[in-house]
Order: structure tokens, then sequence, then C-alpha cells
């Protein structure tokens, strides 16, 4: 199981280190490069724009790698979104700028986000389902949360990768080559990542399903059928997930640096620190998933995620680092009290033979609702006016009470053996001698 999860995470780190990379640069540099004739809003909500669309071909990509896990194999899963991932992430790197090829820029650059995000989708039902379908169920959260550790890393990564270069190179150069260097270097990593999981073995319940052939024929014609309420009502549930993170991540780093006026090396520095705090964070609440319930905690991280939205922005106005951090760390860790357990809870909502197309489309979804367009609405209701942003906050209310509503709806799916242990058996009584 440990070098299992290790290889999850390290793969799901990498895959999140492409992905985010992009966020990042998408908040610094990419709107006056990409985007030169819009205003500085117009162009941040443009490159955000490109931002999105990684979100809305994340379910694509869990459609199409779902079906290959479902019907070849979780394993295969790792290697096509690593590969497919990586290469789009070099090729941006790549892409001129608006100043030498005009309108093909930011065209290009929105294609490579797209199978950038097609790849990501995948990524996340191989590397889940490799790690839960082999633990064992007592611990099930706890092994499946290494997955969800990987975003963490990948973000760090990115970040640490975009705050060296920020502080070490002249906003000149930054803007003319350093900001590429992240996404060249992705290439290696991807190289690494597939070296890693080519010793994997395959989960012992698609073994099962495919010795007996009973594997699905169609997918995901099976989960629009049979599924499709607990498909919507997962988007639903996970969507705050995302948006919190997102505003922590993308719109706030945009938001202080063009705003507020806070250097973008204090920005980064503030949300990295609150990453690296939630990530190790992530088994702790794993663990407490397997003893209180999948379902529990991911109600107490959306009613957190409700409450703390308002104080959170007032904090990021203040544009003081120590209560920047303050403000996101509290959002990070209402995030990670539900999302330190998804990766287990939504696995077990499907039967096994539709399991990495439905768990998969689900997370994936609740990225379009909440990831892609948080960003864009928090940069619009933000814009104009002195005082904090209270408009971001009042829109991650909503979204919070929307999925505290999905998430009531949803069944617990932690083993009533495990939740109830059974009691120990009586001693037989001792026999009298013959």
């Amino acid at each position: 199981m440990g070098r299992l999860a290790a290889a999850s995470l390290v793969g799901t780190a990498i895959e999140f280190f492409d992905f985010f990379v992009y966020g990042t640069a998408a908040a610094l540099v990419l709107g006056p490069l990409f985007f030169p004739t819009f205003s500085p809003v117009a162009g941040t909500l443009a490159a955000f724009g490109t931002f999105a669309v990684g979100f809305v071909s994340r379910p694509l990509g869990s459609v199409l790698f779902g079906h290959v896990g479902d019907r070849r194999g979780r394993r295969p899963v790792l290697f096509a979104s690593l590969l497919l991932t990586g290469g789009a992430t070099v090729a941006v790197g790549c892409v001129p700028t608006y100043e030498s090829i005009g309108v093909a820029a930011p065209v290009l650059l929105l294609a490579l986000r797209f199978l950038q995000g097609l790849g990501l989708g995948g990524e996340w039902g191989g590397a889940v389902l490799l790690t839960a379908e082999h633990a064992p169920e007592g611990r099930r959260a706890l092994w499946a949360s290494f997955p969800q550790i990987g975003p963490a890393v990948g973000f760090l990564l990115a970040n640490g990768v975009m705050l060296a270069l920020t502080a070490g190179l002249g906003d000149a150069e930054f803007r003319s080559w350093g900001w590429r260097v992240p996404f060249w270097a992705a290439g290696l990593l991807a190289a690494a990542g597939l070296g890693l999981r080519s010793s994997l073995a395959e989960t012992p319940q698609f073994e099962e399903l495919a010795a007996g052939g009973r594997r699905a024929s169609a997918p995901l014609r099976e989960v629009v059928r049979g599924h499709w309420r607990l498909v919507l009502l997962t988007a639903g549930a996970l969507a705050v997930g995302y948006a919190v993170f997102y505003t922590v991540s993308t719109w706030a780093l945009a938001y202080g640096t063009e705003r507020l006026g806070v250097p973008s090396t204090v920005m980064l520095t503030c949300v990295m620190a609150a990453v690296a705090i939630e990530g190790a964070l992530t088994p702790l609440f794993a663990l407490l998933g397997d003893r209180f319930g999948r379902r529990t905690l991911c109600l107490a991280g959306c009613a957190a995620s409700a409450l703390w939205t308002f104080p959170m922005v007032a904090l990021l106005h203040t544009a003081r680092p120590p209560l920047i951090f303050l403000g996101f760390l509290g959002s990070l860790l209402a995030f990670i009290t539900m999302f330190a357990v998804v990766a287990a809870y939504l696995p077990e909502l499907y039967e096994p033979r539709v399991r990495c197309t439905g768990a998969a489309v689900g997370y994936n979804l609740a990225g379009v609702l909440g990831g892609a367009l948080t960003p864009i609405v928090a940069t619009a209701v933000s814009d104009g006016g002195s005082g904090p942003p209270w408009g971001v906050a009042a829109y991650l209310t909503v979204v919070a009470l929307v999925s505290l509503g999905c998430f009531a709806l949803l069944p617990e799916t932690l083993p009533e053996r495990v939740a109830r242990p059974a009691p120990e058996p009586e001693p037989e009584p001792e026999r009298e001698p013959a």
C-alpha cells in the first residue's frame, strides 16, 4: 500500500503541477502577453477564461479515460493521462506571444489548455481507484487520501518555481522568458512519473470483474441511465471545494497584486504556506473520515466554508500578510475537511463496473461548476469600489449552501462493520475433564 500510495501521490502531484502552473501564470502574466489590446481587468478575465477551458474539458477527459478504466483497467489510465497532460504543458511553454503571431497565440493557448484538462480529467479517477480498491476497508479513506495530497504538492512545486523566478529575475526577464521555465520543466517531471508508475499492479476489484466477464460494455451509458442523479448530486456537493480553493489560489493572487498592491512574492508565499499546512493535515482528516464517516466530514467542511467566506475576504482586504495567510488557512482547512475523504467517498457511491466513469465524471463536473467559473465571477464582482469585495464572499456562501444541500441528500458509505465493530465473541466454556 505504501508503494501504491506513493506512486499515486507523485503522479497526481506532477499532473496538478502542470495544471496549477497555468493558473499562476494566468494570474500574473498571461493577460498582457496574450491579450495586450484589452484593459488590465479585461485581460485578466480573458486569461482566466483560457484557465476555465481546462475545467470544461476535464469532464470530457473523465468520460474518455473512465471508459478505458472501466473496460481495460485502472492502470492504463495512469500512463495515458500523464503523457497527455505533460506534453500539452511543455507545449504551452513554447507558444509565441500575441506580439509575435497575433491572434494565433491565444488560440493555441486555448487548445493546449483544453488538452491539459482532458488529461487531468482522467488522472484523478485512475489514481484514486488504484489506492482505494487496494486499500483495507477500515483504512480506505486514509490510503485513498494520498492522491489528494498530490494537488497540494503540485501547487507548491508550481508556485515555488514561480516565486523563485519572480524573485530572482527582473520583471522584463520574467515576462520575456522566465514564466516559460515551469512549463518546460513539466516534461522532465512527466518522464519521472511514467517511470515510477511502470511497475504498478492492476486493482483486485477490476481483475475480479474482468475474470467474471462483468465489465460494463458502455460505462457512460450505464452511468447516465442508472446513476444520473448521483452524478449531479456529487458534482453539486463538491463544487464548493473547487470554488474555495481557486478563490484562494488564483483569484486572490490576482486581486492582491493588482488591486491591493501587495507584491506577488508576498501573495505567493501566503498561499503556499496555507497550502503546505492543508496538504500536511490531509491524512489526519482522512483518518477522521474512517472513524466518523465520509458524509459527516463533508457536511462539516461545507458548513465551515459558508461561515468563513466573509472573514476570509475581510482579512484579505487588509493587505497585511499575516492576516492574509490566516484568511487563506481557514478557507483551505474547511476545504480539506471535505476533500480528504472524497477519494474514498465517491468510489464507494458507485458500483465497481462503472466506478471509474461515475466517480470521475461527478468529480470533474464539480470542477466546472466551482473551479472554472469562480475566478471569472470573483474578478467581475470585485471590480470597482474601495471596500472589501463582499460580492465574492456572498458568491462563495451561496455555493457552499448549495453544496451543503447536495451532501445532505447523499448517503453515508462508511462500512457498517467499521462504524460499529462486531462484539468480541464470548469465550467457550471450559469442558469438564473426562
